[in-house]
């Protein structure tokens, strides 16, 4: 434009309609800038031709409803991109019987230099899926500030989303996560994640964290797991909350390898088999204000790996509704199916030192509030109140405890005003 004002004379300077032909010309190069950075799918032969069309700069790719099959993976590799749908009428379907992800979001060269970054990619409103044959749904790799907003995942056969060292800013929401053959939701190596308002179902695992920092898991539902909910490994300075977490097969909560500085509060943690939030090698955490009912198996458990826990505020029930009435079955000879069991389950210290134990309610419990073994050291039991225990070990102590802890202010109530019913 700079050329084109020092070819004309200052005649046409002054004049009206070489004005509004500026203006015009200026308009017509905005245009068509706008237009080079808003890719139509529909316009192009392939999926991958759409997004390579995107100019340095980025932009957004449009893909309208439809199935589109993908026999190798989508790949971007530029950053401030959109990837857009219209809902799960948009469907990716990964047809390839090769374990190759259906959407790979990477620098290029990124496997020989794991140092490369790309930033701000996101998709939304799109449903990704596979089989058992196929790889992971969403492979992100070295990606900073990726946001994944209303994505159906399901039904991969690997991972559903694998977040390898997205390192600033991952962003996970308002998504469906299912029937995925691993982890729902892989994170490795990520920092300051949130993960907001997702519903994991099915999947091997909902969500594993490991060698990251700053796990943010608020307000999902996560149900029917065929392994575990959510596993946090080496990781430190993490929030667990408003989560409810229920019928995993496994242990709904796994604190290990030397995680620090985590909280898991405000969960509702129901019917989880083989137990509710184990710390295996966990050090300043708190376990505070949780729900645990008709836990299977040791509703916390700590290992003599774990030290400096709180475990306040929690509730261990079973399913006692009050008025003598019990919802579940106490009878598990005349009801073969364990998930329809009344049980409860408290907590068990297995050689862990430093654990302050607080203002819990125990009640409707199979076996004992509190087992510590004798080689538990610095344990406080203070303030709890305990009825209607050792219902399956008559003649129990309401709390196992070694010599050594001190326990003060606690009330155990053998009266319960339940009874035991069918």
């Amino acid at each position: 434009m700079y050329v084109m004002f020092n070819l004309v004379t200052p005649t046409m300077h002054r004049s009206p309609l070489f004005f509004w032909i500026v203006v015009g010309i200026l308009q017509i190069c905005q245009n068509a800038q706008s237009a080079s950075s808003r890719v139509d799918a529909a316009k192009y032969p392939s999926l991958q031709a759409a997004v390579d069309a995107l100019p340095d700069t980025g932009g957004t790719v449009v893909i309208p409803a439809g199935e589109y099959v993908l026999q190798s993976p989508l790949r971007i590799t530029s950053e401030n991109i959109v990837v857009v749908g219209e809902g799960t009428g948009t469907v990716l379907r990964n047809d390839a019987t090769d374990g190759q992800p259906a959407v790979v979001l990477a620098p290029a060269g990124f496997e020989k230099n794991r140092r490369l970054r790309l930033w701000r990619i996101q998709l939304t409103n799109l449903r990704i899926t596979g089989s058992t044959n196929s790889g992971h749904g969403i492979l992100a790799q070295g990606i900073q500030e990726i946001l994944l907003r209303n994505v159906t995942v399901d039904h991969n056969g690997g991972h559903g989303i694998f977040l390898d060292h997205c390192y600033e800013n991952p962003r996970v929401v308002n998504c469906m996560i299912t029937y995925n053959a691993l982890s729902g939701l892989h994170l490795v190596g990520c920092h300051d994640i949130v993960v907001n308002a997702n519903q994991f179902e099915e999947n091997l695992d909902a969500l594993r964290c490991h060698d990251g920092f700053n796990l943010t898991m608020n307000g999902n539902n996560l149900d029917d797991h065929l392994r575990h909910g959510v596993v946090i490994e080496n990781t430190y300075g993490s929030v667990l909350s408003g989560n409810m977490i229920e019928e995993c097969n496994g242990t709904a909560v796994i604190l290990d390898r030397d995680v620090y500085g985590i909280t898991v509060s405000a969960n509702v943690i129901a019917h989880n088999m083989s137990g509710g939030v184990h710390a295996l090698d966990a050090h300043g955490c708190a376990i505070s204000a949780n729900t645990f009912t008709l836990v299977h198996s040791n509703s916390v458990y700590v290992a003599s790996d774990s030290s400096r826990l709180t475990i306040t505020g929690n509730n261990f029930c079973n399913s006692y509704t009050g008025h003598g009435t019990i919802r579940r079955k106490t009878d598990r000879e005349k009801e073969k199916r364990p998930i329809q069991w009344d049980i409860g389950t408290g907590v068990k210290i297995d050689g862990a030192t430093n654990i302050v134990i607080s203002g819990n309610i125990f009640a409707g419990l199979d076996a004992a509030a509190i087992q510590a073994s004798e080689d538990s050291f610095a344990i406080l039991v203070n303030g709890n109140l305990v009825t209607d225990v050792n219902r399956h070990n008559p003649g129990g102590e309401p709390l196992e405890l070694p010599r050594s802890a001190i326990r003060n202010g606690n009330i155990y109530n053998p009266k319960a005003d339940a009874k035991k019913t069918e």
